[in-house]
């Protein structure tokens, strides 16, 4: 019989801790950075909740952690509403990360031409619900073959068009529609589908009105830096590649970058740039 999974001894002493089942997503640090850390190769608590907003993220934490290691040793249940989480007017981070999915986050854009679902939690039938009380779903856009989870199970319920690029469309053999080449395309009116090949060959960044950039694995925000960052320990087809698809990346103007895999955040569209170049600087060095 399997070991009952137990408190990480590197968690901060008190009522919350994350459990020995941790898989190092990383997803409940990026919820609650500066409470949630990293010690041992997991996440724990570096410190207990102090305030009411401490105690949200670490409630957010709880739902989005794909192996249910953010625990409470008091117990309780999490407040209503806390996913789909508002990251901007009508940007949402779904919450519900997929174990499958190695705990990617998931984001649903709500728009008056149609909403869409960037990658996908697992299923849940709360966020289900907000979706058909928003209008349901126009698209699915997959970012890449690592973070599909439950995307045909939402694309089902709501009758929805899949979009992932041909190069990893194996993931996603239901997807009604495939991206092919490097040349940016439109999938929908205020949407660009821009290829990325590097972190997968099909890696593709979907970018909304010029301001909201989804990266899936190729690009995140470091809370910890301050800045944009990649990973070069998570890149499984060419770094070299990454690094050229991120060069040609800042042709674009963005303001948010919103990631499947680390953090996400804001800057104004000049300072995302420069700070664009100065992480393709970077990985440049990286061998």
């Amino acid at each position: 019989m399997a070991e009952p999974p137990k408190r990480h001894p590197a968690n901060a002493p008190g009522d919350w801790y994350v459990d020995t089942r941790c898989i190092d997503c990383g997803a409940s640090r990026t919820v609650a950075p500066g409470l949630i850390g990293r010690a041992d190769g997991q996440a724990v608590f570096i410190r207990q909740p102090a305030s009411e907003a401490d105690t949200e993220a670490a409630w957010r934490a709880v739902l989005v952690c794909p192996t249910a290691s953010v625990r409470r040793e008091s117990g309780g249940r999490p407040p209503e509403g806390l996913y789909p989480h508002e990251l901007a007017p009508g940007i949402f981070r779904c919450g519900f990360n997929a174990r499958s999915s190695y705990g990617a986050h998931s984001y649903l854009a709500v728009r008056p031409a149609g909403n869409v679902l960037i990658d996908a939690p697992r299923w849940n039938g709360r966020l289900r619900e907000f979706m058909a009380r928003q209008g349901g779903l126009r698209h699915v856009f997959l970012t890449h073959q690592d973070d599909v989870a439950d995307a045909e199970r939402y694309a089902e319920a709501f009758q929805a068009r899949v979009w992932i690029h041909e190069r990893d469309a194996r993931a996603a053999p239901y997807a009604t529609d495939l991206l092919r080449g490097e040349a940016p395309a439109e999938p929908e009116a205020g949407w660009r589908a821009i290829p990325v090949p590097g972190h997968t060959a099909g890696s593709v960044v979907y970018l909304l009105e010029d301001t909201y950039l989804f990266t899936g694995d190729s690009l995140a925000w470091s809370h910890a830096a301050g800045r944009l960052t990649a990973f070069p320990d998570a890149c499984w087809y060419s770094w070299a590649e990454q690094t050229r698809s991120l060069e040609r990346l800042a042709a674009f103007a963005f303001e948010w970058v919103l990631a499947g895999h680390g953090g996400s955040g804001r800057l104004p569209r000049e300072e995302m740039r420069a700070g664009l170049a100065a992480l393709v600087r970077w990985m440049g060095t990286v061998g």
